[in-house]
């Protein structure tokens, strides 16, 4: 499939011209204005160039090339105009990155020699990025590869913990989820230095001892050294340096080290036979060590594997079939109803007549059913 264009202005006489000039030699899409433009873009893409034109009503060219920066970084993106001013192009060139700067009226053949050096461009960028991405991948997949063989335990864990991490990372619908799966691959890796007995007690869920921890914890900044002299591995190693900093402890943690963190602590709480549901209770008690945004993002990746999607919600918002996914107190600290209790009729009846006496702490933690 070849590479798809997107022209932005709102003249459709303008559009026209362009559909009729250019489509037997390119792929060819139009919008009549900005907003058209960011709908195509994410419903019709990827596009590998986008032209657009400076003064349009509500937004401007230089606005929606910056929004076609953030959606689609890969996009080259070219201005098209008729006020040829400096100030305009500078602006266009600083916020909106754009590859050229053409005016109007522009013959065909410039702007065709413009959209091919465009796609050259393109193509540029995407080759070097599956490079990377190849490079990288085959790289890490021999030392995990590795990893399996002198440590099966550690490349369990990795494995376990990768899972966690992407599932998080997808509920958070971030970006360039793959370098956080290598991260989350490799957090292990530095684990073939650790003696095996400590690690046997680690993974078997049994406390370590004080010397045991210190040793234990070097196993990330040992992964860092050994994966520094790989090119371009810099956001990876900075997860994985990170990956037991507590959320509290600094407000500059990269995010996939505070995904990881959550994910790692989980584990660690699961090996240590905690059910999936007590696990999650015990993060939510110790909630100044992970990001708020992420635990919760965890919480829904996991409990939607089991059928169930975690909620907070008002006493009112109480249904019959909910389970109670922390425990349910009064303002004065009395238990009113343990964790892990599915709610029926009769028991939020009881509930709403001791609130009335009592008063419930609100919201209230529950797990509803997917449907």
């Amino acid at each position: 499939m070849s590479e798809k264009l997107l022209f932005v202005d709102d003249e459709a006489n303008i559009l026209d011209t362009f559909r009729r000039g250019l489509r037997k030699r390119f792929t060819v899409e139009t919008a009549l204005g900005a907003q058209e433009g960011l709908r195509v873009l994410q419903s019709c893409g990827p596009f590998a160039v986008v032209v657009s034109d400076l003064k349009m009503p509500k937004m401007d060219g230089i606005q929606f090339l910056s929004q076609v920066r953030e959606l689609s970084p890969t996009t080259v993106r070219i201005m098209l105009t008729g006020h040829a001013a400096l100030e305009a192009a500078i602006a266009a060139v600083n916020e909106g990155h754009v590859f050229r700067f053409l005016t109007k009226p522009c013959d065909i053949g410039t702007l065709i020699k413009t959209l091919e050096a465009a796609l050259d461009q393109y193509r540029l960028i995407t080759a070097e990025k599956e490079l990377l991405r190849g490079t990288l991948r085959g790289s890490i997949k021999v030392l995990v590869e590795i990893l399996s063989l002198v440590n099966p335990e550690a490349f369990g864990r990795s494995e376990r913990i990768k899972r966690l991490a992407v599932a998080t990372a997808e509920q958070l619908k971030l970006k360039n989820i793959w370098r956080l799966e290598l991260a989350a691959m490799l957090s292990q890796i530095g684990c073939v230095s650790i003696p095996e007995e400590i690690l046997s007690k680690k993974y078997s869920g049994q406390k370590l001892g004080p010397e045991e921890e210190q040793i234990y914890g070097m196993h990330a900044s040992i992964a860092v050294k050994l994966l520094e002299n790989i090119p371009r591995m810099e956001e990876i190693t900075a997860v994985i340096a990170h990956q037991a900093d507590t959320y509290a402890s600094a407000d500059d943690l990269p995010v996939g080290a505070r995904i990881l963190k959550v994910c790692l602590d989980f584990d660690d709480l699961e090996q240590q036979g905690l059910s999936r549901e007590q696990a999650i209770s015990t993060l939510r008690d110790q909630q100044q060590r992970y990001d708020p945004n992420i635990l919760l993002a965890f919480e829904k990746a996991l409990f939607s594997e089991m059928g169930f999607v975690p909620r907070r919600v008002a006493l009112r918002e109480l249904l019959p079939g909910m389970i109670l996914a922390a425990d349910v107190k009064t303002r004065a600290d009395i238990l009113l109803l343990a964790k892990g209790q599915e709610l029926s009729e009769l028991v939020l009846e009881r509930l709403i007549r001791l609130s009335g006496s009592y008063g419930v702490r609100e919201p209230i933690a529950v797990l509803t059913p997917i449907h």
